[in-house]
């Protein structure tokens, strides 16, 4: 783990028409950040200038080429492009969503070749950015193809963690989607996390139901019946801490989540739902299961505040300094396991 020098933090600029670029910039007008990190903004000095002076702020910039030439005490820009960009706050706009998908390229390019040690990505907005290259519902799948990684959306707080079986996938199709093979990988993924990420030495996984009430014994559906209790007791049977399926609807109401380490809910709205509703503003969406780490604040582009200068900086704080978190952990138990004899005396 990297002692003297600062984690280097890449970061997306996501959708310059929505909230992104506000909350970014808000959150390093604060001179303090930069004790924890050394930031890496992938966009333009000319737009994130034109950017500072509508929020009507001070802090400056140091221009470079190459993310491999930051410095220290710096927020460091790489110009991706030299050119201006049209903002118009709120509009969803197409070649908006191209500057978006340029940075974010540039980002994980960085990324891959070491030059950022992680990334935290700016919200983009999903229609925009969609072009030949990229053709993904969102960051989570794009970067899983680029990183070669079983990626897994996981939401984080301090005392609530939810991970998806299913992501962006239409309502009609998570029946079809939910097969034992999936379950199996999706929870791998949330225990290595775990382990590796949070210092979990036994991870304690909670399981969502598929269907209102997990089927009531196959009454309402067959899935929860033949596919997730048969695939969660095997598990068991192997010895991983895994319980359910629980009946969604009761579930957070009455508090047992704080009962594991994490929570694995069936589809997106399942888990979202309760997650931002319990945390919004302060959660973190960190995509587990790959080879970097990378975080983003719980929201979207905001394109209905955009550009008023209102936007809450508190979701994008709390992404970079998990990820600033996450490096360190991960990079620690890769030292333990390297050196076993080291893991005396000490609880991961």
């Amino acid at each position: 783990m990297k002692q003297a020098e600062k984690v280097k933090l890449g970061i997306s600029i996501g959708d310059l028409n929505g909230i992104g670029s506000e909350i970014m910039l808000k959150t390093f007008d604060d001179s303090r950040m930069l004790d924890f990190c050394t930031p890496i903004i992938f966009a333009s000095t000319k737009v994130l200038t034109f950017l500072k002076k509508q929020f009507k702020l001070s802090l400056h910039f140091q221009g470079i080429d190459d993310a491999s030439k930051a410095i220290d005490g710096k927020i460091n820009v790489v110009n991706v492009w030299k050119e201006g960009v049209n903002i118009n706050f709120g509009e969803e706009d197409p070649k908006v969503g191209s500057y978006a998908f340029k940075s974010l390229q540039a980002a994980t390019s960085a990324l891959k070749e070491d030059q950022i040690d992680v990334l935290v990505t700016a919200p983009i907005n999903k229609h925009s950015i969609q072009s030949a290259e990229f053709n993904f519902p969102g960051h989570t799948d794009y970067l899983a193809k680029e990183l070669e990684g079983e990626s897994l959306m996981f939401m984080i707080t301090d005392t609530l963690k939810i991970g998806l079986l299913t992501d962006h996938v239409a309502l009609k199709d998570i029946a079809n989607t939910i097969t034992p093979q999936l379950i199996e990988k999706k929870l791998k993924i949330i225990q290595d996390t775990l382990k590796q990420d949070f210092r979990v030495q036994k991870p304690k996984i909670a399981v969502l139901g598929i269907n209102p009430h997990s089927g009531d014994n196959g009454v309402i559906g067959k899935e929860d019946e033949e596919v997730l209790k048969p695939t969660l007791q095997k598990l068991r049977d192997k010895g991983d801490l895994v319980f359910g399926p629980f009946s969604a609807d009761s579930f957070f109401g009455s508090k047992n989540y704080v009962n594991f380490d994490a929570v694995v809910a069936s589809y997106h709205d399942q888990g979202l739902i309760p997650f931002k509703t319990l945390s919004f503003g302060n959660g973190v969406n960190f995509t587990a299961g790959l080879s970097k780490v990378r975080t983003s604040p719980d929201h979207g582009t905001a394109f209905e505040i955009a550009g008023t200068n209102s936007a809450n900086i508190n979701s994008f704080k709390e992404a970079v300094f998990r990820a600033i978190e996450i490096y360190k952990c991960r990079e620690e138990y890769k030292e333990l396991t390297k050196n076993p004899l080291k893991k005396q005396g000490r609880k991961l």
